[in-house]
């Protein structure tokens, strides 16, 4: 058509596998898998491959907020995307320090702020350099948690607390009450969603690299939010939160500096 912008979606593929940071690398019935093993410590990261997809929530999805205008956006290229969010295992391998409140190495990072963050990847960038390492966009988070769905969970239409760790006395509406366990588990206890993704929905919020603002509706091709803003974006809920918080549409910000037992992060590589 006359007129219409062209947008070009890279190669579904890696532009090289195993990437040369992989210390074990694979495929299996969800994709792609890669891992980078630093001091012993081994964090898997799954392909993502570039779509367009539906982001946001439909006028009629149940607990929505008013910030969540749905809208297509486009992400030009792949991207690899941790399976789990940070471990304390990892974090002490590079910091040699640990802050979280709920202590075990194959418990998620937590009480870490934004700028703990990027603290973090620049001493692990530095580390490994070439790995350039971040946080994933607030666009890429949301593509990767629905893992293809449009429903308000990855896992369909509703959530309960044997697929999520939330305040389960706030079930999604029309649900029975669940466990609410008052504290993180293990990064890998509950189920993955259909891309080898774990909890993306609730543990611990995830860090994303933006700045917090309305949905840029003219900025629908790789968006990277606001260039400034006060808070950065937080998605997917954690244990502390009701279940409508963990949907995948869900939106939450804080400011940077600010740590809370509930705030932690997931790495992303391939911006």
């Amino acid at each position: 058509m006359s007129g219409q912008k062209q947008i070009q979606i890279h190669s579904s593929d890696p532009p090289q596998f195993p990437p040369d940071w992989a210390g074990e690398w694979g495929q299996d019935g969800y994709g792609l898998w890669a891992a980078l093993v630093y001091r012993g410590i081994a964090q898997v990261f799954r392909w993502i491959r570039p779509e367009t997809f539906m982001m946001g929530s439909p006028g009629d999805e149940p607990e929505r907020n008013n910030d969540e205008t749905l809208h297509e956006v486009t992400l030009t290229r792949g991207f690899w995307l941790a399976d789990t969010a940070c471990t304390q295992a990892l974090w002490q391998a590079v910091m040699e320090d640990n802050p979280s409140k709920f202590k075990g190495d194959d418990h998620p990072m937590d009480s870490v702020s934004w700028e703990d963050c990027r603290d973090f990847l620049e001493r692990i960038n530095g580390l490994l350099p070439g790995l350039n390492f971040g946080l994933p966009t607030e666009a890429q988070w949301e593509y990767a948690c629905r893992a293809g769905t449009r429903t308000p969970f990855s896992f369909e239409r509703t959530i309960s607390t044997d697929r999520a760790n939330f305040n389960g006395n706030y079930p999604y509406v029309g649900q029975d009450k669940g466990e609410y366990r008052k504290r993180t588990v293990p990064v890998m206890a509950l189920p993955c969603n259909d891309w080898g993704l774990y909890q993306m929905h609730g543990n611990v919020f995830e860090w994303c690299l933006d700045w917090y603002g309305e949905y840029d509706l003219e900025c629908l091709v790789d968006p990277a939010g606001p260039g400034t803003g006060g808070d950065r974006v937080l998605r997917g809920g954690s244990w502390v939160n009701y279940a409508r918080n963990l949907r995948s549409a869900c939106r939450f910000r804080y400011w940077p500096s600010f740590r809370f037992n509930f705030f932690g992060f997931r790495l992303a590589q391939g911006h």
